[in-house]
């Protein structure tokens, strides 16, 4: 039976302990000795499952708003150079609403079963 990081940390302790019995690797071993996190973490290198959550950019062009966050950057520095306030506060709520857009659309890769 193959596991996804995301569906191990979501079992309860006993569970991964009754997967870590079944398992002969080195990481697990003394896995009646672990905590949910350092078993968690055991069972993903014994089992070469990747503990990294993957997340995707949707509904908008990552591109093109990384490009304008690039643009605003280098008026926020001609601003600073220039100690022009106005323009810094304009740059910088820019570069945050352009931000907060890409967070906003990106999406968790859903889980397999």
């Amino acid at each position: 039976m193959t596991h996804t990081y995301a569906e191990l940390k979501h079992k309860p302790l006993a569970e991964l302990r009754e997967i870590a019995a079944g398992i002969t690797h080195e990481a697990v071993q003394g896995y009646t000795q672990l905590n949910k996190d350092h078993l968690l973490v055991a069972l993903c290198t014994a089992l070469s499952i990747d503990m990294k959550q993957h997340h995707e950019v949707k509904g908008i062009d990552k591109a093109a708003v990384k490009a304008k966050v690039k643009e605003w950057k280098a008026k926020r520095d001609a601003a600073l150079a220039a100690h022009d306030r106005k323009a810094l506060k304009l740059a910088l709520d820019q570069i945050h609403q352009l931000k907060r857009t890409m967070r906003k659309a990106m999406v968790q890769e859903p889980v397999a079963k």
